[in-house]
């Protein structure tokens, strides 16, 4: 009965009439399994994943933006208190109360931001005096772009209504309203870097101790000890180094300023100094400025690029060939990088990101590689 079953379903003209039909159908299916517009399970896990990452991302770039007033000198008083860490481990070390360190190194601090302060607002509101006398020289120096200015004066009579139309200039109350309104809010975030600057410097050991005993794991533990020096550690070794090179940079630009014959030199040794901390864009600011004071104070328009140009090639010497060879391979850190960075803090906390900007970046890397540690190659044996 099994072979005559088996010949039977071999010549069977029923079989072979069913045969093509299923054939067919499979067939069919098959496209339509390949045509099939719906992703399967996974494609969609992974769809759903990337979604709630970005929302994740928008919402803490949205909160981050919202607590500025507090969040940014909260910050940069963590910053500054990582970059004295070392001193108050060598002071704790030599049995120096660390109520009386605190203090000391606050009073540092706060010494040295109102002396640069100083040293740089006297020079800045006596320029800001002479805006008016200053933008009628800038205009008389620049009658070669008289041709371009009547061209847009030409365009904005043409667009605006009569009652909007007047004449293209500096308007001095439309450039203090923005400055004013920056500066109110800038001295309550002052006091509230100072008072949290104070209480970290004060608790240093006390916030290592409690962040290193939310976990139970003795690998944990570790390995946020390790961050805290790591940061600390690079921090310090990074920022020392920026300090004394920025240092020959101001004394670089009072001397430029001293030969060109540019009014107060230290104000402009000072600015060097402190601007050279935000990369690429301080340099820049520092050529402007000397530009525009040049060009009031200086006969001729040569006469006026000849600082700048000197700062230039001054910044350039010290940003590809001085800098790379004091501070090595390890401290060096990538210029895409760093400009992203730079980027992403200034549009976000503006002017006071953009200094903090290198040191947040440090931060970042050290957290991510001590927490996504690279598998290192076996060694051949």
């Amino acid at each position: 009965m099994a072979a005559g079953a088996v010949i039977r379903g071999s010549h069977d003209p029923e079989s072979r009439m069913n045969k093509p039909e299923n054939a067919q159908s499979t067939h069919r299916q098959s496209i339509l399994a390949l045509g099939e517009p719906v992703p399967p399970a996974a494609m969609w896990r992974t769809a759903a994943h990337v979604a709630n990452t970005g929302i994740f991302v928008i919402l803490l770039i949205a909160a981050i933006d919202l607590a500025r007033p507090v969040l940014l000198p909260v910050t940069a008083a963590f910053i500054v208190t990582m970059m004295v860490g070392p001193l108050s481990s060598r002071a704790e070390g030599w049995g120096v109360p660390a109520v009386l360190t605190a203090f000391v190194l606050w009073l540092l601090v706060i010494g040295a931001f109102y002396g640069v302060l100083l040293l740089v607002a006297v020079p800045a509101m006596e320029w800001i005096g002479r805006a008016p006398e200053i933008g009628q020289t800038i205009a008389q120096k620049l009658n070669v772009l008289h041709g371009p200015f009547g061209v847009l004066q030409s365009l904005r009579d043409t667009l605006l209504p009569d009652n909007q139309k007047g004449s293209i200039g500096v308007d001095i109350v439309s450039f203090i309203q923005p400055v004013l309104s920056i500066v109110a809010p800038g001295i309550g975030q002052v006091l509230i870097f100072f008072g949290t600057l104070f209480f970290m410097l004060l608790g240093r050991s006390q916030i290592r101790r409690v962040s290193v005993a939310m976990f139970h794991e003795r690998e944990l533990k570790l390995r946020v000890l390790k961050i805290f020096n790591e940061i600390e550690h690079s921090l310090t070794g990074y920022l020392s180094t920026v300090t004394v090179i920025n240092l020959c940079v101001g004394v670089g630009s009072g001397v430029i300023a001293w030969v060109t014959g540019l009014p107060d030199p230290v104000a402009w040794a000072v600015l060097g100094f402190v601007l050279n901390y935000i990369p690429y864009i301080g340099a820049l600011v520092v050529e402007i400025a000397m530009f525009v004071v040049g060009l009031v104070g200086f006969e001729t328009l040569t006469h006026a690029m000849l600082p700048p140009l000197l700062y230039l090639a001054m910044g350039t010497a010290e940003g590809h060939f001085i800098t790379p060879s004091v501070m090595g391979h390890r401290l060096t850190l990538n210029p895409l990088t760093v400009f992203l960075s730079l980027v992403f803090w200034t549009w976000l906390w503006g002017p006071v990101g953009a200094f903090i900007s290198v040191p947040l970046l440090i931060i970042g890397m050290v957290a991510v590689e001590h927490l996504f540690p690279r598998d290192e190659p076996a060694l051949p044996e």
